[in-house]
């Protein structure tokens, strides 16, 4: 038990605590969603170019990888101080506004233009979504986020609630692994212009940025779980927690 700035921080079973109200949880799980949803609204759609000195070269990414890393960040943050449960909650919370989102894209694009109105080509670019690729985000993401918080609430059983960055960076390097190799081929194999090849190297590309853009973070990660186990005074270990992902039950 370690002394934080609000009283003691317990170690609690996280069964002990299935009707507890925590002051912060509302805030993480509404972070988690909305970045959820604008990195696949803004960032998806888009391929930027950085220069690399180094290599003398332009190197093209997806926009979306500055932020949709994040969630796997929020990910750890929701599992690490209010357990499994409340994690798996948030991420079926996330996959629901997916699904809303997405049926919501296709409804407002099919919706017949008023004569007057001139941008539904724009539109078209911006909101139009491909359903195959839809699709395949929207799995990609769950099965990603729940192996991410899986494997960080068993590891932080075994190693006893220590070395947190070996379980932050473990529990990303398995989700973000899950979460490509879903995407990827599911979205692009055999589309045109992908070959097997290309696809490989770019599941393989993005998977790599994806873990190093967390190392980075490792940090901040460390700093916001910090802050909110002093607030909530707890640390929540799952050591009797059905690990089903099937259900959104606390």
């Amino acid at each position: 038990m370690s002394e934080g700035e609000q009283g003691p921080v317990r170690a609690v079973d996280a069964r002990t605590l299935a009707g507890t109200h925590f002051r912060y949880f509302d805030f993480a799980m509404a972070a988690f969603v909305a970045i959820i949803l604008l990195s696949n609204v803004l960032g998806a759609g888009k391929v930027a170019e950085i220069w690399l000195p180094g290599l003398d070269i332009y190197w093209p990414f997806g926009a979306g990888i500055l932020f949709f890393p994040v969630s796997y960040v929020l990910g750890d943050v929701l599992t690490e101080v209010y357990g499994y449960a409340r994690a798996r909650r948030v991420i079926w919370a996330g996959f629901a506004a997916l699904l809303f989102m997405a049926f919501m894209s296709w409804v407002v694009v099919a919706l017949p233009p008023a004569p007057e109105w001139k941008n539904q080509g724009a539109y078209e670019t911006v909101f139009g979504q491909v359903p195959r690729i839809v699709f395949s985000s929207i799995v990609a993401f769950w099965a990603g986020e729940f192996v991410n918080s899986f494997v960080l609430a068993k590891m932080k059983i075994r190693t006893g609630g220590r070395h947190l960055w070996m379980r932050t960076i473990g529990s990303t390097i398995a989700g973000e692994g899950v979460d490509s190799l879903i995407f990827y081929p599911l979205a692009f194999w055999g589309a045109e212009g992908w070959t097997p090849g290309l696809v490989l190297t770019v599941l393989v590309t993005q998977w790599v940025l994806k873990v190093s853009w967390e190392v980075l973070l490792t940090p901040v990660t460390y700093a916001v779980i910090g802050f909110l186990k002093r607030r909530e005074g707890v640390d929540v270990f799952d050591a009797h927690t059905d690990f089903t992902p099937f259900t959104a039950r606390l």
